[in-house]
């Protein structure tokens, strides 16, 4: 037999696609796009911190910020953003998705302002001050994924319902760009105001002192456009499936439901008592039956994240290093300070721009006519070959007359890991897993991704560096060189194509269907 829904749900899986769909997308996207800018805007300021605060006086070369600094100040964000996943997912099981959404909005906000206005008498001051806002922004960040995705998930209908999640996750290649553009817009404003001489030219004033406000205002700009989304957010009323199969409450889910669709709808609450009977909808995430049922989906979900941000962390974060070694960016001390914030945001923002945003987008087309099982297969075996493509010859690509060809096969690793892994694995747990455990393991799922960003950002920082002391970074012990990280991400990209055999195919199904959240 045909499995029964309630009609409130059945009406959400076949409704035609309408206002409230792109309502939902831009309220839900728009934290995605605050997470972004704030994620990654601070790949575009390190080495500007790094001549404001650890410049020594007679060094050959700019400062730079010290190892455990700049592991700090860039990883403190996401060990943050993982503790969010972990604490807000559990909570918008047991509160509901709408009374914490709010939340997280707020953290974003204040912490992305604090951030910039970091204080301190000495350079550790400083940085301790923004490595604890940094933190705190991250815990926010890291609310937002379960919280939206799972949002748009219930929201969405079962045709369209991956083009709704994947364009949430979308707004992320807005925000890496829009970081990008924002530095450059500072960056020359202050530059042609302020002029400075080159580092070699003269060390003492290659380094502006309005220099200091360029990071703060890039940091602080995150903030704005979440802030504008605050009313609709606290405005959206819950999702139906939460308040309808968790809180068990399906007169309320009609009546918010109604006012959303526009049609009169009944509340089954006979129907109600019947699923919510069902052995199938009562486990527990610690219990023997959920393992039965969904232990290898998380074990799918969880590793194909967490091998998929390891890779794609440690390429977006440390874009300006690659870029640095093949030339693309000259050396430090051929530019003053401001400058090279300039050329680093004109190199990520080229790249967000020609490959990363395309990626994205290409995923919410194709996701519900090709599937998610194929796209992030498929993602994972082009970026394999592309890391290696780049590795395996690396010498080569490091001639000046290679270096475009370079960029351009790197550009090609960002777009199959957007029009693949990277919006797959947000978008498969908010539909494989029941209600009263959606956000949850979502959150889960999402954090193990973050472990990965973390390996990733922390690794590579060390990893990349050369063995050639006169090329490696101040403080940094010597690595395996760019090379051979490369070609140890490719590794990693190939694991996660055998770990997406254990992710089921959710596409067209409604979410009842594809838990066992009905009656038979």
């Amino acid at each position: 037999m045909a499995r029964e829904q309630l009609q409130v749900l059945n009406a959400l899986d076949v409704a035609k696609t309408q206002l409230y769909h792109f309502t939902a997308i831009v309220i839900a996207g728009m934290g995605f796009f605050t997470d972004a800018y704030d994620l990654f805007a601070i790949s575009l300021v390190t080495k500007l911190l790094g001549r404001i605060y650890y410049t020594h006086d007679g060094a050959p070369k700019p400062g730079s910020l010290p190892p455990r600094v700049a592991s700090s100040v860039t990883g403190v964000a996401l060990v943050g953003t993982l503790m969010g996943q972990l604490f807000f997912g559990w909570l918008g099981d047991k509160m509901g998705r709408k009374r914490v959404y709010g939340v997280t909005l707020i953290l974003m906000v204040v912490c992305s302002l604090a951030s910039g206005l970091s204080f301190g008498s000495t350079p550790k001051g400083v940085m301790a001050t923004l490595c604890f806002f940094r933190f705190w922004l991250g815990f926010g960040i890291g609310g937002d994924y379960p919280l939206s995705a799972t949002i748009m998930s219930e929201y969405a209908n079962k045709k369209t319902r991956g083009a709704f999640i994947a364009a949430v996750f979308a707004m992320q290649g807005f925000g890496i760009l829009t970081s990008g553009i924002v530095a450059l817009i500072v960056s020359a404003s202050f530059d042609h105001a302020y002029k400075a001489p080159t580092y070699e030219k003269n060390a003492a004033l290659s380094t502006a002192p309005q220099a200091d406000y360029i990071w703060r205002i890039i940091l602080m700009f995150g903030a704005f456009p979440a802030a504008l989304t605050f009313y609709w957010r606290i405005k959206m009323p819950e999702t139906a499936r939460y308040t309808a199969l968790v809180a068990k409450n399906a007169k309320q889910a009609v009546q918010d439901m109604s006012k959303v669709l526009n049609v009169e709808l009944e509340a089954e609450e006979e129907k109600l008592e019947k699923i919510a009977e069902k052995p199938a909808n009562s486990f527990s995430l610690f219990s023997k039956e959920f393992l039965r049922r969904h232990g290898l989906h998380l074990l799918g979900t969880t590793t194909t994240w967490f091998l998929l941000d390891i890779a794609f962390y440690s390429n977006n974060l440390f874009q300006k290093d690659i870029f640095t070694a093949i030339g693309w960016i000259p050396p430090a001390r051929s530019m003053n300070a401001v400058h090279e914030v300039y050329r680093i945001a004109k190199a990520q923002t080229l790249i967000a721009l020609c490959s990363t945003v395309p990626g994205y987008w290409f995923t919410v087309v194709f996701i519900d006519i090709i599937g998610r099982f194929t796209i992030q297969l498929m993602g994972f075996f082009f970026m394999t070959v592309f890391m290696f493509a780049l590795a395996i010859p690396y010498n080569h690509w490091t001639h000046e007359d290679n270096r475009i060809g370079f960029v351009v096969m790197y550009s090609l690793t960002f777009f199959f890991a957007n029009f693949g892994p990277n919006a797959t694995t947000f978008v498969v747990p908010a539909e494989i897993f029941p209600a009263r455990l959606r956000s949850t393991c979502h959150g889960i799922s999402a954090a193990a991704g973050k472990a990965g960003a973390i390996v990733g950002a922390f690794g590579f920082l060390y990893a990349s560096q050369p063995k050639d002391p006169s090329k490696r970074d101040a403080g940094y012990p010597a690595g395996i060189g760019v090379k051979y990280t490369l070609i140890v991400l490719g590794c990693v990209n190939a694991l996660g194509m055998l770990f997406t055999f254990l992710v089921p195919e959710p596409n067209g199904k409604s979410l009842e269907e594809i838990t066992g959240g009905g009656i038979r």
